[in-house]
């Protein structure tokens, strides 16, 4: 009897092979979808605003002449330290800069930065807790204890220590960022193994002789990944700030290129005269972060409450 033969006989006798929704009949309304979507977000429109301010990140970071042609590097000495106006809403710094423009294209990469942090967490820490929870055993002691020992380090100083050793640079406070959150994402990921691999529909797949692999792809791994994805979006608005604070000390892309937490570490020192240099690219990463959050939040929970 083949293999395909032995999962589609464990999928057919009980019926439990891929657990969807709640067991409620479908709507038979073709646009009931539809219509369950936009009333989701009519009752909340902090979610619509935030999902609003996520695309505008995205599109400034992708497409930054959208939102301005200004060149974020070239300066105009005679126009130094203007304030927001119609002409710079966000003002010019101390060499006539347009401040937009620098929060625009740094956008790039701050969230360049922020995706290959999450990237590295979500593959790492999902890869080891998946690891640890279906071989189970001396492995999952051994990645565990593993864990622990980052756990027991504050995030921060971790990546401290990891951008020191790889050294400056964008790419290397991104992939420092992320080993210092890969034991979350462990965690979660192999609480969520365990918790599938003792279900009902696993344990008949195994007994009608599937192979491990068959188990883990096809039912342990779909049913086990959304609390990690619901993760890797909180850890995104985090990142951003662990991003920007290494940014802010030094350790990010090399002056003149504008990151976030280096916006802002230049215009601290003129805080008595151009309070907007600092407090206007903070604003911006705090309603990135803010936004995020409240995204996450809702696939966390809210929607499946809705439904």
């Amino acid at each position: 009897m083949s293999q395909s033969l032995v999962d589609g006989e464990a999928e057919a006798a009980l019926g439990l092979a891929r657990p969807v929704g709640d067991g409620s009949p479908p709507d038979p309304t073709p646009h009931a979808g539809v219509r369950r979507v936009f009333r989701f977000l009519l009752r909340r429109p902090g979610l619509v605003l935030s999902a609003v301010v996520i695309v505008l990140v995205v599109l400034a970071a992708f497409w930054p002449d959208l939102f301005t042609a200004q060149d974020p590097l070239k300066g105009v000495p005679s126009e130094n330290f203007r304030g927001p106006s119609g002409s710079h809403w966000f003002g010019t710094d101390e060499l006539g800069r347009d401040v937009f423009s620098r929060v625009v294209h740094g956008a790039q990469l701050s969230l360049k930065a922020t995706l290959i942090a999450v990237l590295v967490a979500f593959v790492v820490g999902g890869l080891l807790g998946v690891v640890a929870g279906f071989v189970g055993r001396w492995v999952d002691d051994v990645l565990m204890r593993f864990v622990d020992v980052l756990l027991s380090i504050p995030a921060l100083f971790l990546s401290l220590a990891l951008v020191t050793a790889l050294g400056y640079g964008t790419v290397k406070v991104a992939v420092a960022v992320g080993i210092a959150s890969v034991a979350s994402f462990a965690r979660v990921a192999r609480a969520e193994v365990l918790r599938v691999r003792q279900a009902v529909f696993v344990e008949a797949s195994r007994s009608c002789g599937a192979r491990w692999y068959s188990v883990l792809g096809r039912h342990v791994l779909p049913n086990a990944a959304g609390p990690v994805i619901v993760l890797a979006t909180l850890d995104f608005g985090s990142s951003i700030l662990a991003v920007s604070a290494l940014s802010f000390l030094g350790y990010g892309a090399p002056p003149p290129a504008p990151e976030w937490g280096t916006l802002i570490s230049d215009g601290r020192n003129y805080l008595a005269n151009a309070w907007w240099l600092t407090a206007l690219p903070g604003l911006a990463i705090a309603a990135t972060v803010l936004a995020t959050n409240r995204v996450a939040r809702a696939l966390d929970g809210e929607w499946a409450r809705q439904r």
